[in-house]
C-alpha cells in the first residue's frame, strides 16, 4: 500500500486507488502516515479530529472511525489482510508501512540527501531535487481537515518544498545555469518577498548575467519590504552579497571546472 500526502490524500494498493470516505477518516490515516511505524496515541487522534472540546462520545467514535477505515481498505483492495496495516498499539494506533511507501517521507529523504551531495555532486542533487519536487500534486495534506498535527505537518512540508527549490537553484548556479534560473527566482521572490536566500540567489544570477543594476535594485526592493513589514534590516548574507556586487567581487562569478 502507498499513501500520498503531497496534495489531496491518495491511498493505493498495487496502483489501484482506495477511496477513503469522509474528512475524519482521511485525517486519521494521514496522521498515522506522518508517524508511520510509531504509535499515535488515542488522545492525540481525538485532539486532531475534534480539537480541545471533543464530544463525550469521542472515544467510542474514534474506535468506530478506525473500524470504518479498516473496512474501507479491505473493500477497495479486496484483501482482508490489508486491515492489519492499521495496528492497535498500546494506548493508540500505528500505521505499519515502510517510509518509502509514503510520498512525504520519500520527499524529505531525497531533499536531505541532495543537501548533503550538492557541493560535490550538483548534477546528482539536481536529479534528486527535480524528482522530489515532481511528486507534489498540490498543497500538502489538502483534504485532511484542520487538526493541529496535519496543519503543522503541512506547513513543515511546504517549507521543505521551498527549501528544495532553493537547493535546486543553488545546484544549477554551481553548474553555470544563471541564465536558466533568473525567471524562476523572480517568480519565487514575488511569492516570498521576505525570503532573503531567494534574494541572494537572484542577485547573484543577475550579476552573472551582466545585470548589475538589476541585482542592486532587487536588494533595495527586498530591503524596503523587510523594513516596512518586519522593521528589520537585511541579514549578514544578503548584506555581504550586496557588498560583493558593488565592488564587483570575483567571488560571485561562476568558476568553470
Amino acid at each position: 500500500m502507498r499513501i500520498g500526502l503531497l496534495g489531496p490524500l491518495t491511498v493505493t494498493d498495487q496502483r489501484i486507488p482506495i477511496g477513503i470516505p469522509g474528512e475524519k477518516l482521511r485525517a486519521i490515516i494521514a496522521t498515522l502516515a506522518l508517524a508511520s511505524g510509531m504509535t499515535v496515541s488515542s488522545s492525540a487522534l481525538l485532539d486532531e479530529l475534534w480539537g480541545e472540546q471533543p464530544p463525550r462520545s469521542a472515544a467510542n467514535s474514534l474506535q468506530g472511525h478506525i473500524a470504518r477505515l479498516r473496512r474501507a481498505l479491505v473493500q477497495h483492495s479486496g484483501k482482508e489482510e490489508i486491515r492489519n496495516v492499521i495496528r492497535t498499539s498500546g494506548s493508540g494506533y500505528m500505521l505499519v508501512l515502510p517510509p518509502e511507501n509514503i510520498d512525504a517521507s520519500r520527499f524529505i529523504l531525497n531533499v536531505e540527501l541532495a543537501s548533503r551531495v550538492k557541493a560535490r555532486e550538483p548534477e546528482k542533487a539536481i536529479v534528486l531535487l527535480t524528482n522530489a519536487l515532481d511528486t507534489w500534486r498540490g498543497p500538502a495534506l489538502l483534504d485532511t481537515g484542520h487538526g493541529m498535527i496535519c496543519r503543522t505537518a503541512a506547513a513543515r512540508l511546504e517549507e521543505t518544498r521551498l527549501m528544495a527549490r532553493e537547493l535546486l537553484v543553488e545546484a544549477k548556479l554551481a553548474l553555470g545555469g544563471h541564465y536558466e534560473v533568473v525567471s524562476e527566482l523572480e517568480q519565487l521572490l514575488s511569492s516570498h518577498p521576505l525570503r532573503e536566500r531567494l534574494c541572494e540567489q537572484l542577485m547573484i544570477a543577475l550579476y552573472r548575467c551582466g545585470r548589475q543594476a538589476d541585482a542592486i535594485g532587487t536588494f533595495h526592493r527586498v530591503r524596503q519590504r523587510l523594513s516596512a513589514d518586519l522593521g528589520l534590516e537585511p541579514g549578514p548574507g544578503l548584506q555581504r552579497t550586496m557588498s560583493e556586487i558593488l565592488r564587483q567581487g570575483p567571488s560571485l562569478l561562476h568558476e568553470v571546472g
